[in-house]
């Protein structure tokens, strides 16, 4: 059974969606970032990440993509066109979504005050928009890649409610639909009612 570090108000609410899509058995250790749970797992004491067996693995969609793999689940095989579409998003959402929030979240309260650049943030909104608008351009519906949901779907709508807590802009009406529809998913309801 997985051990799951990590608060599921971070990017641990990623791999417990994932987990709790599959029906896969874990226990979660609702632990803060730097916490000593949190420190034993990962040096850098960040969250969140998954003990297997002897195995630690940490960063949320490294992990992912390992749980994945290894179930066959909620991925494309790896070798395919699809899987390498699939990767692609993936680290579109990461660099264009994930990054652009993590910066803005760093610079308004994980950073020391002193090297918190604050007027960063209006850029950093205006490369979000852009950069949501790309991803909902290439929405085909439901998912991501048509028919089949995939991490990088978790990823994106993640984000995506990462997003309204931090005051950026709503997505548009086709990026709303399916993230309501993503969150009405009853895998997604209990990950959200974890302690």
């Amino acid at each position: 059974m997985y051990d799951v570090i990590g608060s599921r108000a971070s990017r641990a609410f990623r791999v417990l969606w994932l987990l709790e899509e599959m029906g896969v058995g874990y226990n979660h250790m609702a632990v803060a970032p730097r916490s000593p749970e949190a420190l034993a797992a990962n040096p850098s004491g960040k969250i969140p990440a998954l003990r297997d067996g002897d195995a630690v693995l940490t960063d949320s969609a490294a992990i992912m993509t390992y749980l994945a793999d290894k179930h066959g689940q909620f991925t494309h095989a790896p070798g395919t066109v699809a899987r390498a579409r699939q990767d692609a998003l993936t680290h579109q959402i990461l660099d264009e979504i994930d990054g652009t929030l993590w910066t803005a979240a760093r610079h308004s309260f994980v950073l020391p005050e002193e090297h918190r650049v604050p007027a960063v943030k209006d850029s950093l909104k205006w490369e979000y928009e852009r950069n949501l608008a790309r991803l909902s351009d290439a929405l085909t519906g439901p998912f991501l890649q048509g028919e089949t949901m995939t991490i990088a779907d978790i990823l994106l709508v993640h984000c995506l409610m990462w997003a309204g807590k931090a005051g950026f802009a709503d997505p548009d009406d086709k990026l709303k639909d399916y993230m309501a529809m993503m969150v009405e998913r009853p895998a997604c309801q209990r990950a959200a009612a974890l302690p």
